[in-house]
Parts: structure tokens; sequence; C-alpha cells
């Protein structure tokens, strides 16, 4: 947000992506120009088009884009961060980043319970993870010299198709493949209501297929608007704007950079909540027995 507030809405790269595509960008552009581009062109070829006017033009200058740059970035400083919070783990004298990771620990695990359920909480290194990278993403673009990789859809798209091979993958882990598939008919249904259950059949195949696209949209549109409406408010009487908009506009920033986050978790988390079960436990059947049978027999003996 600050980065596009100083160039006045324009874009502008970022000089660590200068410089990293300043020493990587020429063996990465040649291997773009003698393999991958070859690769587009037979799959481009039928359609008419050409990898240039699908990607832009290939140069050394933008050989790695941006954005995965900043995603990168962004993974390793989920990395440092949680580290730097972690210290020294200690239970008789925690320190305060101890204190600060545990309080969100406890929070996203208490959403977890509540969305999946007690056995959810398997799943809570992956939701957790994506909550960390998410966030840190999100709030990149808050920093000078830095831009939030969530701005830009393939980011977001793939962010969205990590999520949707994840809850396939649990599907067909505890259900296996025909019971994960067979999910998507809902309840069974006899006689001529089978069309009704063909029917729901479609439609919840086709809404979990698009699931990776809205997953993307949705995050892109949210963190691309916050800062394409910075920019241009900071571009309107600059160089007052541009000082004192970005300062103001920081907490709404700041909160759409949650909330896009929370967003994400969540939906992420109701989708393993669809395909995940709790395990029978039939631990106290022979106590619940138990009770019914010491019940039956106060009621005969009274």
């Amino acid at each position: 947000m600050f980065l596009l507030a100083a160039e006045g809405g324009a874009h502008h790269t970022p000089l660590i992506v200068e410089f990293i595509n300043h020493y990587l960008g020429e063996p990465v552009y040649q291997f773009q120009i003698n393999v991958t581009r070859r690769i587009w062109d037979r799959i481009l070829e039928p359609f008419g088009t050409t990898p240039e006017a699908l990607f832009g033009v290939y140069t050394p200058e933008n050989a790695i884009p941006w954005y995965t740059i900043m995603f990168v970035i962004a993974c390793i400083l989920t990395m440092v961060v949680i580290w730097i919070f972690k210290g020294k783990l200690s239970a008789e004298d925690p320190s305060n980043g101890q204190l600060t990771l545990e309080a969100g620990v406890l929070a996203l695990r208490g959403l977890v319970v509540s969305v999946i359920g007690e056995h959810g909480f398997k799943y809570f290194p992956v939701v957790g993870t994506f909550a960390v990278l998410v966030l840190i993403s999100n709030l990149m673009g808050l920093f000078p010299l830095f831009m939030s990789p969530t701005a830009n859809v393939n980011v977001t798209f793939a962010l969205g198709i990590t999520s949707f091979i994840y809850y396939n993958y649990v599907g067909i882990r505890e259900n296996g493949l025909s019971g994960h598939i067979a999910h998507f008919a809902g309840p069974k249904l006899g006689g001529f209501l089978i069309i009704v259950t063909l029917l729901i059949f479609v439609i919840e195949l086709f809404s979990n297929l698009i699931r990776p696209m809205t997953l993307g949209i949705r995050l892109f549109a949210n963190m691309f608007a916050d800062e394409q409406i910075a920019a241009i408010i900071s571009g309107l009487f600059p160089p007052f704007t541009q000082i004192l908009v970005p300062v103001v506009l920081l907490p709404l920033a700041l909160f759409v950079a949650l909330v896009q986050t929370l967003v994400f978790t969540l939906l992420s988390m109701i989708y393993i909540s669809e395909v995940s079960h709790p395990p029978h436990d039939h631990a106290h059947e022979p106590e619940i027995e138990m009770k019914k049978t010491g019940e039956t027999a106060e009621v005969e003996y009274a």
C-alpha cells in the first residue's frame, strides 16, 4: 500500500525484485525461452494465441515475477515469525512472544474444534499454516519495499487449489474414493426421486470444482481492491495525500487483512468438515449398557 501510494498509484517493481532478477533473471529467462515457451506454444497454438499475448513479453528483467518473489519471502517470514514468537519455550516463565503465540494457537484451535469437531484437531497444522501464511502475505503490502503477493490472482489461485487438493485428499483418505464421490449425491432417495439425487450430485460436483476459483477470486479481489483504493486516494493531492492517507487507511488495511485471512481459513475448515467425520466411539457402550440394566433392575424391584 505504501509503495503504491508513493508512486501515485502506478505499478512499480520493488527493489528486491529488481535485485533478484538482476542476478538470477538471465538463467531463468534462458530456461523459459528454451523450455517452457515451447511447451506453451504447443498448448496455445490450437487457440490461435501465443505465450507473449497471455503472459507478456519474456525478458530477463521480469523472468521471475514479483508475486513469486514476494510469496517466497512470505513463506520465509512465516517460519521466522513463528520462531521469534516461540523463542525458548518455558512453562514456568513464558515470554511475551510465547504467550502471544499460545493465544493465537488456542483461538485457532477453538475455531477448528467448533467447525470441524474434536477430531478435527489433527488438521490443525495445515489449517494453522494456511492462516499464518495468508495473514503475513496480506500484511506485507503495509510495509515499504514490499507488496502483498495475495494481491495477485496467480498466488490466490495457487492457495485455493492447495486447499481444494487437501480437503479432497482428506475425503478420499477417510471415506475411500467411491464414498467421497458418493457424498456429492446427498441422501439416498429411491424410486423416481433418483432424479433428484442425480440433480444434487451434478450441482454439488460443480460447486466443488469451482471452489478453488471462488477462494482465489475472493481473496485476490479484496486485497487488490484495498491496495488500489489506497493508491487512488493517495494520488488525489500529492504529496500531502501520499503521506497522510496511508497512515489514516492503515487500520482499515489491517482490518481487511485479518478478515480475509479469517474468511479463507474458515472456508477451508468448512470444506474439511464436509468430508471428515468423527470416529465411532464404542468405548463407553458397556458402561451405558450397565447403566440401562441397572435402571431396569431398579424399576423391576420397585
